[in-house]
């Protein structure tokens, strides 16, 4: 049977990619999309795809009004919290692909999918090499200490850090803190210059243009370093498989993860 999607962001430069890759799929289907500045219209007709027959809408709410199997949440920080739970009562599985929801906002998404059984994968970022760079950091941090984050978007991202930072300070923090040489505290100057304390990592986040998405990871230790480093191009398409296989798959488990590689054999 096919499975039937809910997309909120459908026209945004990922949520758009997604939606035309649906239309050549055959076993996901998409029943309602939502981007409050297209509703009332067929979402075929925005993104010039003729098998995207199904209506869009200004919310999360109104869309959901159509049976689904799987909400993917593809907005912005500000409203996808609300999208998400709206969707958990709706008792339906969710995929969220947004960036900016805190750890808390998943501790509460949490107690929610367990109380509804449900689903929950939650993706900073698709990308298969950002799923290598958590997996690989992982390994480094058992090994090393001390490490750094930094955080690069284009100069219109409004959310800092990125989800993409910020999901691989969640997973360190379950390996260990980072150290500092020289406390926070005892910082003499401009303490905010060392970045934020975040999860147990120290993040800088830079917005400019010129960068689409990227993120590095640098680990020190006396004598040697070593930098792993994700970049993105201008282009959607390295997010659409990875977010094809999280609508297959978040079906077969209940709870919240969160990354990718929860369900790939990594």
């Amino acid at each position: 049977m096919s499975i039937r999607i809910s997309l909120a962001g459908a026209t945004g430069w990922a949520g758009s990619a997604l939606a035309l890759a649906i239309a050549k799929s055959k076993d996901i289907t998409l029943i309602s999309a939502v981007s409050r500045t297209h509703a009332g219209h067929i979402l075929g007709d925005v993104l010039d795809e003729p098998f995207l027959n199904c209506p869009v809408y200004a919310t999360a709410q109104e869309a959901l009004t159509h049976p689904c199997d799987v909400f993917f949440e593809f907005t912005k920080p500000d409203i996808a919290k609300s999208n998400v739970l709206a969707a958990l009562q709706q008792g339906v599985h969710v995929v969220i692909g947004t960036s900016g929801l805190t750890d808390a906002d998943y501790a509460e998404i949490a107690t929610i999918t367990e109380q509804r059984q449900l689903g929950v994968l939650a993706v900073g970022n698709f990308a298969l090499t950002v799923v290598l760079l958590q997996k690989f950091s992982e390994i480094a941090a058992r090994y090393i200490p001390q490490w750094e984050i930094i955080d690069y978007a284009h100069a219109g991202k409004k959310d800092a850090p990125s989800g993409t930072a910020r999901e691989l300070a969640y997973r360190l923090s379950n390996i260990r803190p980072s150290e500092l040489t020289i406390p926070l505290e005892q910082t003499l100057g401009v303490v905010e210059t060392r970045g934020a304390r975040l999860t147990g990592s120290q993040i800088h986040s830079i917005r400019l243009p010129g960068y689409t998405i990227s993120a590095e990871i640098i680990f020190g230790m006396p004598d040697q370093k070593l930098t792993i480093r994700h970049d993105s191009g201008s282009s959607a398409q390295p997010y659409v498989d990875g977010a094809l296989l999280a609508i297959r798959k978040v079906n077969t488990f209940v709870g919240l993860r969160r990354g990718l590689d929860n369900v790939l054999d990594l």
